[in-house]
């Protein structure tokens, strides 16, 4: 028979707060996780500003100190509301959270180590259970897959634009010189990848008339090399595995951000019981 005694420990309560956007608590406490840390990453943006750390060093010192306390027990909270620690730990989200604590610590050990603070931008990422975006993890998937699957036709792609690039810079070498700027071949070779990708520094520019002529011809061909990419990728996402067309659209089903208390896996249906991944019950 069944153990239907309900779950009332402080672990259980405490990991559906800072596990679970779904509850209210949960809500609201990944909602000040959130300001939380863009407070951290503003903080590391004002402590790399000379005038700035030197006028309030102190206070951003004080204020960091709170924001990674806090980011301690956090993480610490999560490594003990689950049954299997690990499953957290060495999550993608479990080695972030590590790796955003930890350098105030390492400051005082390695000298320089804080501007590694800036890691807690990556974060940011939890923004997704906030605003409910799990649901868009199919089609993150979908977009996985044709990447995957023309990663072959891309890799020739971009080496036969390689190619072009080598000889085209080769070429303005030897056309314009070093009174343009064209000092060397890998010189002129980063000018033809920059032209290219119409980034455009404007820091080399061809003078006569030929290397202007070639000029604008690597212009419109960077046209061209952006689109290319893009139709191979859309045309593997209009596909299944197999080559064939995809077939109708599979009926939409719900997910939400309730996580598993033994592996902490999210992205379980509703009215689910037990978690898919582990086979724990929720």
């Amino acid at each position: 028979m069944l153990d239907t005694k309900p779950k009332k420990g402080w672990k259980f309560r405490v990991h559906e707060i800072i596990y679970e956007a779904d509850t209210p608590l949960g809500k609201w406490f990944d909602i000040l996780l959130f300001i939380l840390i863009i407070i951290s990453v503003l903080l590391v943006m004002f402590e790399s500003v000379k005038w700035i750390d030197a006028t309030y060093h102190r206070t951003l010192l004080v204020l960091e100190w709170i924001v990674t306390i806090l980011f301690t027990i956090e993480y610490i909270a999560r490594i003990i509301t689950i049954k299997k620690p690990w499953k957290y730990i060495f999550s993608f989200y479990g080695i972030i959270d590590f790796l955003s604590t930890i350098p105030l610590y390492l400051s005082y050990i390695f000298a320089g180590s804080q501007a590694l603070l800036a890691i807690r931008a990556f974060r940011l990422i939890r923004v997704f259970r906030i605003l409910k975006l799990v649901q868009f993890l199919g089609e993150a998937s979908q977009l996985k897959k044709a990447l995957k699957a023309s990663r072959a036709k891309i890799t020739v792609f971009l080496f036969a634009v390689l190619i072009v690039a080598v000889i085209l810079g080769t070429v303005m070498y030897l056309i314009e010189g070093e009174e343009a700027g064209f000092t060397s071949i890998p010189t002129s070779i980063y000018w033809t990848i920059v032209t290219l990708t119409t980034v455009g520094y404007g820091d080399i520019a061809p003078i006569t008339a030929q290397g202007q002529l070639i000029a604008t011809i690597i212009m419109l061909l960077g046209y061209g090399i952006i689109a290319v990419p893009t139709g191979i990728v859309t045309a593997e996402m209009g596909k299944s595995g197999d080559g064939t067309k995809k077939p109708a659209e599979e009926p939409y089903v719900h997910v939400n951000t309730q996580a598993c208390t033994t592996c902490a896996r999210e992205g379980h249906r509703d009215g689910a019981k037990y978690c898919f991944n582990c086979g724990s019950e929720l």
